[in-house]
């Protein structure tokens, strides 16, 4: 599960996301806070804390992928009560619905995706941007409505005062950024066997309607990279994989 940091960059990050932390220390409450506090010492120092269940609602969005699965992972390790959210797109596989159904995740609609997602590609046009906002606008609408205040997700890039902040009713937690995890902690985290590719079968259909916006996958997996969320080695497999498709 977590372990402790020995890097110093990654120490920089942690003790800025602290500062987040205390940002919203009124809007999470006190438990919650103090969890995720512990949360960050426990990298920092190696300072071990009670994992006692908390009747904390934290939802998370869930799209069964290796960060928002082991974002589910550490928020349960943790003791904080989990409610994962999936968005129920036409493009997930069955495999991947088995593995959303296995945790229990609430499945949710989202309004004129097929549409919208069909008119971009025809276009040419990017559609991660307007995929993700879709996306999290029914997450963070159903989350909402179970009457969670924190809206986990698996961003890994998002750190220091965007790690966590309010957002409307919500406070939004990028764990994988608020714990300064990368890819390799992130697969040991759910179980040490990860097939890495990049994207999604939409995405695959965009790439073959319009090559040039490759770059811009490219672009994100060099962002990831810099940011030490990847290693050289799978910024090779993924930019392959890409190029591939």
């Amino acid at each position: 599960m977590l372990v402790p940091i020995n890097d110093q960059v990654k120490g920089y990050r942690l003790r800025y996301n602290l500062e987040a932390l205390e940002r919203v220390r009124g809007e999470i409450g006190e438990e919650a806070y103090s969890r995720l506090k512990a949360l960050i010492l426990y990298r920092l120092e190696g300072r071990e804390f009670e994992r006692i269940p908390l009747e904390v609602k934290v939802a998370v969005a869930f799209s069964a992928g290796s960060d928002s699965t082991a974002t589910l992972k550490i928020l349960r390790w943790a003791g904080f009560e989990v409610v994962p959210i999936t968005a129920k797109l036409p493009q997930m596989s069955e495999k991947t619905l088995k593995k959303v159904r296995s945790q229990n995740a609430i499945l949710v609609e989202v309004p004129d995706y097929e549409e919208t997602m069909g008119e971009l590609i025809e276009k040419g046009a990017p559609i991660c941007g307007r995929c993700h906002s879709m996306v999290m606008e029914a997450v963070e609408q159903k989350a909402k409505e179970l009457g969670a205040k924190i809206l986990a997700t698996g961003d890994m890039l998002s750190s220091g005062l965007i790690s966590i902040y309010k957002k409307g009713e919500l406070v939004m937690l990028n764990l994988p950024a608020f714990l300064a995890l990368d890819k390799e902690e992130i697969i040991e985290i759910i179980g040490g066997k990860y097939e890495l590719s990049f994207g999604c079968p939409l995405l695959w259909e965009l790439f073959r309607k319009a090559p040039s916006t490759k770059r811009l996958a490219l672009q994100r997996i060099l962002r990831e990279t810099r940011a030490r969320a990847l290693t050289p080695k799978m910024a090779v497999e993924l930019m392959r994989d890409v190029l591939s498709r």
